[in-house]
């Protein structure tokens, strides 16, 4: 994939996002070659931005002469995700007080999924887990909705670096079998955690349309309360909250037109 910007980007400002990005769609670090070679830039040119990057805090250099994403990229996504949270907190509001269960927000970080954003539910038994902690996507509603909507050179590098660790018995540990269920995800327009990441513990999950990075809204709890007689309305519930984020975190499309003929 080589770079071309367009008359209205500033160029070197489009290349630097250009090969920030490329760094962490290939696992956070990349080479000088690699990057000229995907980008379709000039070694020289490669150089001289990563200079600015290095110095700025952006891009470190690895012993190996490859270059990794630096520390202060961590500074802007901290507060990138706090700001995400707030905007998305009126909708998972909504959505808490349409189902009445712990609504969440989550995005793909790296290789990981990161919370960053929940309303618990009213119930005193009630699901909670800290926003910021990160999570495998395997495991987990909001990590296999978000799978499902990579491509399979994306989904092969998440899992060659995380690997697949078994949290409970129903945990998906087998990458063929992983692929089986996000095909049926695909299908079915939503992802379900039926006890994968916490024994007693289900969520419904959908990928917000058009986010980037990869997002999926989610509503979880005891799985006595989240029941096959509940599923679709819940799912109906997460469709409207799902459409909702797309416009506050700038996608595109509609939720309702993914789903599969199951509900």
């Amino acid at each position: 994939m080589s770079f071309q910007g367009d008359a209205d980007t500033v160029q070197s400002v489009a290349r630097t996002f250009a090969i920030l990005e490329h760094m962490a769609a290939s696992g956070g670090e990349a080479g000088v070659s690699d990057l000229a070679g995907q980008l379709g830039l000039a070694l020289p040119t490669i150089h001289r931005l990563m200079r600015t990057l290095m110095s700025l805090g952006y891009v470190r250099q690895l012993p190996s002469r490859r270059y990794a994403l630096g520390p202060a990229l961590a500074r802007l996504s901290h507060q990138a995700y706090q700001m995400l949270g707030e905007w998305a907190r009126p909708s998972l509001l909504r959505l808490e007080a349409a189902v009445g269960e712990t609504a969440n927000l989550a995005t793909l970080d790296g290789e990981m999924v990161a919370y960053i954003g929940q309303i618990p539910s009213r119930h005193q038994m009630r699901m909670f887990t800290e926003v910021g902690r990160r999570v495998h996507a395997h495991s987990t509603g909001v990590g296999k909705a978000i799978l499902s909507v990579l491509d399979e050179r994306s989904l092969r590098r998440i899992i060659d670096h995380t690997g697949m660790p078994k949290y409970t018995d129903r945990t998906i540990v087998d990458f063929v079998k992983l692929q089986r269920e996000l095909d049926v995800i695909r299908a079915r327009g939503y992802a379900i955690d039926d006890g994968e990441q916490e024994d007693g513990v289900r969520c419904l999950a959908l990928a917000v349309p058009g986010a980037l990075p990869p997002t999926a809204v989610s509503v979880s709890g005891p799985s006595s309360r989240i029941t096959a007689d509940s599923e679709e309305r819940i799912v109906e519930a997460l469709c409207i909250a799902a459409d909702e984020l797309s416009e506050v975190l700038g996608g595109y499309g509609k939720s309702s037109t993914h789903l599969g003929a199951s509900i």
